[in-house]
């Protein structure tokens, strides 16, 4: 008897953390999904914020005196706009590659050609986010660059995987270029050990 009622306990508060755990785990999935609604939202209102402020920077730039020299950019300007139509993509290009500014849009990257002048850009996304489509493409596609200068073509030469740390890939080039890096492979859970890159040249 002694035995039966200490089962029945042991029963018992095993189903009461059973119910606590799914309750809890339910209210961590809840908040999850919450978050990165929030964060989706976010990042999609920032992109209509971010082509307003292009297009204000291109009729600011039709008034600009050329011999004017420009300001320097800081973290988070926004520099242009990057489109695959193809592939269907379009997004702002931001100034640097912190974790902030690449929830925000795609990345310059530091050191490499401003976009809109000559020599090889670099621009950095995240593969799950706003460069997920470029697994899609293909040698030949046609990236346009706008600014506040106008408007650049580009078509891809080649696309290749490579390590975190190759660094030639943004190498310096005296031909106008553009580099899109993001993390390889697409569907990895965790932080992708390559690299994929888009390599164009300017039309």
């Amino acid at each position: 008897m002694i035995f039966t009622t200490e089962r029945k306990r042991v029963a018992g508060r095993g189903r009461w953390f059973l119910r606590w755990a799914q309750g809890l785990f339910l209210i961590v999935g809840i908040l999850a999904l919450f978050y990165v609604a929030v964060t989706l939202l976010h990042a999609r209102f920032y992109q209509e914020v971010a082509n307003n402020t292009l297009d204000r920077q291109m009729r600011s730039e039709v008034q600009h005196n050329a011999g004017l020299p420009r300001a320097a950019v800081k973290e988070g300007d926004v520099l242009g706009r990057i489109e695959i139509p193809r592939l269907g993509m379009s997004v702002a290009i931001l100034e640097g590659t912190t974790s902030r500014t690449l929830r925000l849009g795609a990345g310059h990257i530091e050191g490499t050609a401003l976009p809109g002048e000559p020599g090889n850009i670099g621009i950095a996304g995240h593969r799950d986010t706003y460069f997920r489509e470029l697994k899609d493409i293909h040698a030949s596609d046609e990236i346009r660059i706008q600014t506040a200068t106008g408007l650049t073509r580009y078509e891809v030469d080649w696309i290749q995987i490579t390590a975190p740390s190759d660094t030639a890939i943004l190498a310096p080039s005296t031909k106008s270029a553009i580099t899109l890096v993001t993390c390889y492979p697409f569907h990895f859970i965790g932080a992708a050990p390559e690299r994929y890159v888009v390599h164009a040249h300017q039309l």
